[in-house]
């Protein structure tokens, strides 16, 4: 207790800052996962969509950096996605070493899906709050985000990571 009569929370605490954020993370991706679950994604996924959707057809490489994660895991990815129907590899046709992500008609069609599973999460993470108690929010994640992500990976820059991108 301090002096002023209110109980610190430390480290370990049920109730402290680090058992909130595991929680809250775990919390969010067991309700992606099972959202993405109802249309034959895995969490991650749509984040490789919205990044082909939004940049048009990249190689591994270049998607591996813009949605954050390594190269081999987006190797993973990208053949669960492949073996759905969702995108397709092709060579590059400038160096044929390199292969060319693109979506398929059957992954175009997931574009209204995935908004909606995304739109689901939102409206059930943010139940309860105002619209300024959302912003503030986003804010303060957003500050918490860049001191994680900054001792992530120092050399993030000093605005840290773009709005697809993970530490």
């Amino acid at each position: 207790m301090t002096e002023a009569g209110v109980r610190e929370t430390g480290p370990g605490e049920g109730d402290g800052l680090n058992c909130l954020m595991v929680q809250t993370s775990r919390g969010y991706r067991v309700l992606l996962a099972g959202l993405l679950g109802e249309i034959d994604l895995y969490p991650g996924q749509e984040r490789v969509m919205t990044a082909i959707w939004e940049n048009g057809p990249q190689s591994q490489n270049a998607l591996a950096r813009i949605v954050g994660i390594d190269v081999s895991t987006m190797t993973k990815s990208l053949q669960r996605l492949e073996r759905s129907g969702f995108v397709r590899r092709s060579p590059c046709p400038t160096n044929r070493r390199v292969s060319i992500v693109d979506t398929t008609p059957e992954g175009d069609a997931l574009r209204p899906r995935i908004d909606r599973v995304l739109s689901e999460v939102h409206a059930r993470m943010t139940r309860g709050l105002t619209p300024e108690q959302t912003d503030q929010l986003r804010s303060l994640l957003g500050v918490v985000r860049g001191n994680i992500c900054r001792e992530a990976a120092p050399d993030a820059g000093p605005a840290g990571p773009g709005p697809l991108t993970g530490c």
